[in-house]
């Protein structure tokens, strides 16, 4: 039936234009922004799964970033320790030298005292970012150092922070070398001698505000026996001080494994969040071409949908 009032046609013709123009909106956005979820509207659970997985992304680099500096702080302390432990070795060398009969003990001395200046300039300087585990000032160096390792969410949302130990404590002491308070250090430790149970409390160094062991030193009167016992302990400090080296080794190695897990666990979040919300380019690009001549078809369709009351007037003609 045909109607001056309403045009069926032209209705039709104009829902079918509104739908298109929606369509095309929604398809232009992701062709330009590259994403097919953008917003909650677009699809609120894929949204909201994307938004926390971008979160837990970001925090992982802060991982990333929190283990290059702890990798930094063991490289730089476990090139310390090594170089002391070159020292050292360097110190006992000397003192089986005095061994010998006839020799100078005081001339070996001199060089002993500037090899023990060498050890204090190198673990004085064996700090990154404020930090020297090397150097104990006083107790609150004593605890245990930590590294930010990774970032983690469980099954029930809940999230924590995993840290890499760098255990301080040993059974004498502490890892640090010198320990300018007390005698925790190993080389500036009592209990090395204590354990080995030699007639004098040797001790390779006195720290700053502790110089109340007697320290490895050769004088006219250092005799045989006082030798021996200098080796000793140095033979024994220097165990430890390799056990330390090896305990810095590992923790290097776990901090570089970490480090390559982490990045790998960030690429596949990006991967995951992008199957999750990208758009498929290909796709939409091609979805927008067939949209742009629904669009052209449509606005036609409506045209002539809209000329059919002219036809009426012909009635009257």
């Amino acid at each position: 039936m045909a109607s001056l009032n309403t045009n069926v046609a032209a209705m039709a013709a104009l829902s079918t234009l509104r739908t298109i123009d929606g369509a095309m909106g929604k398809t232009q956005s992701q062709v330009s922004s590259g994403y097919r979820i953008g917003q909650a509207a677009d699809n609120a659970a894929y949204w909201s799964i994307a938004t926390t997985m971008r979160s837990d992304h970001k925090a992982l680099s802060a991982v990333q970033d929190a283990l290059s500096l702890g990798a930094a702080m063991i490289d730089v302390t476990y090139n310390g320790m090594s170089a002391t432990l070159d020292v050292v070795d360097e110190i006992k060398k000397r003192l089986v030298a005095a061994r010998e009969p006839g020799v100078d003990k005081l001339k070996i001395n001199h060089e002993i005292d500037a090899l023990k200046a060498q050890i204090y300039s190198i673990v004085e300087s064996s700090s990154f970012s404020g930090q020297n585990w090397l150097y104990r000032i006083d107790a609150s160096d004593d605890a245990d150092k930590q590294i930010v390792g990774s970032f983690t969410r469980s099954a029930s949302g809940g999230v924590s922070v995993q840290t890499i130990t760098y255990t301080m404590a040993t059974p004498l002491g502490t890892k640090h070398l010198l320990d300018d308070s007390y005698h925790n250090g190993i080389l500036t430790n009592v209990e090395f001698a204590r354990q080995l149970g030699t007639a004098t409390e040797w001790v390779l160094m006195n720290g700053k505000n502790h110089n109340i062991h007697p320290e490895i030193a050769l004088t006219t009167a250092t005799t045989m026996a006082d030798i021996d016992e200098m080796i000793s302990v140095v033979d024994y400090m220097i165990g430890y001080m390799a056990d330390a080296a090896s305990s810095l080794g590992a923790l290097s190695s776990r901090v570089s494994s970490q480090q390559d897990f982490v990045s790998a666990l960030r690429d596949a979040i990006s991967s995951g969040v992008g199957r999750l919300v990208d758009a498929d380019m290909n796709a939409a690009s091609t979805r927008l071409k067939a949209l742009q001549t629904q669009q052209q078809l449509s606005l036609q369709a409506l045209s002539i949908a809209n000329s059919e009351p002219e036809k009426l007037l012909q009635l009257f003609q």
